[in-house]
């Protein structure tokens, strides 16, 4: 479709609905949205064209980490924060801004997995605890971002054994996982998350509010060492 057609039919729909909807009905204001509406210029900017620039590709490819590839070749702000957060104790603060498609999750994602797998072929089968949590602002993102976190553990042999955990106000109901890790859903039965904490768990600000107070759920933090928890993810940060 013509951008120009586009424009003029989204304006006619506007000015269709305004005048329906807001229209005075008072003798003496009648015709006065009309008025306003037939001066373009008072309410109409645009229209706007917006020219996304392709982000810069990165020089190493999809080999950026010793031990895995990348499911994509990185960009050039993907290498940037992965040189600040892979490098394990001495990862650094970081705060990723960019565009909508930009890989940002990617961004956190590979080194915090990294960082949960060297750590458990450390310590073998000695009991670990939580070493990343991942704070969402609302469910729904949280949820979404499981299946991402889930997809990319099963995908990859470098993550084989690694544990996440989704752990929201609706206990996860519905919405897969259960007691186990499947390719697509993470840990949401709350028993097993208390009794077998995992190495990443994702949570939003409320309940993150409960799990640091409440007894029941102390059990989440009890293999939890003064060292142990290395990163805080704040998704979506506003």
């Amino acid at each position: 479709m013509l951008p120009s057609l586009l424009t003029r039919e989204i304006q006619a729909g506007l000015e269709r609905f305004l005048l329906r909807a807001y229209e005075p009905s008072n003798e003496f204001f009648q015709g006065m949205m009309a008025r306003f509406l037939a001066r373009e210029g008072a309410w109409l900017k645009g229209p706007y064209l917006q020219l996304g620039l392709p982000f810069r590709p990165g020089e190493r490819g999809r080999d950026f980490f010793s031990d895995f590839q990348t499911r994509f070749p990185a960009y050039v702000h993907q290498e940037a924060a992965w040189a600040r957060l892979h490098r394990g104790g001495a990862a650094a603060n970081t705060i990723i801004a960019t565009g909508t498609g930009s890989g940002k999750t990617e961004c956190f994602l590979y080194p915090v997995l990294e960082h949960c797998a060297r750590e458990r072929a450390t310590r073998g089968s000695a009991p670990g605890g939580i070493r990343v949590l991942i704070i969402y602002p609302m469910n729904a993102l949280a949820t979404d971002q499981a299946r991402r976190i889930a997809e990319t553990i099963h995908a990859n042999p470098a993550f084989a054994g690694l544990r996440a955990g989704l752990y929201i106000g609706d206990g996860g109901s519905g919405r897969g996982g259960g007691t186990v890790m499947t390719p697509t859903a993470l840990i949401t039965d709350r028993a097993t998350l208390r009794s077998h904490p995992p190495d990443l768990l994702l949570t939003n600000y409320k309940m993150l509010d409960y799990l640091l107070i409440r007894p029941q759920d102390r059990a989440l933090w009890s293999k939890n060492g003064p060292d142990t928890l290395r990163f805080i993810v704040v998704d979506e940060l506003h």
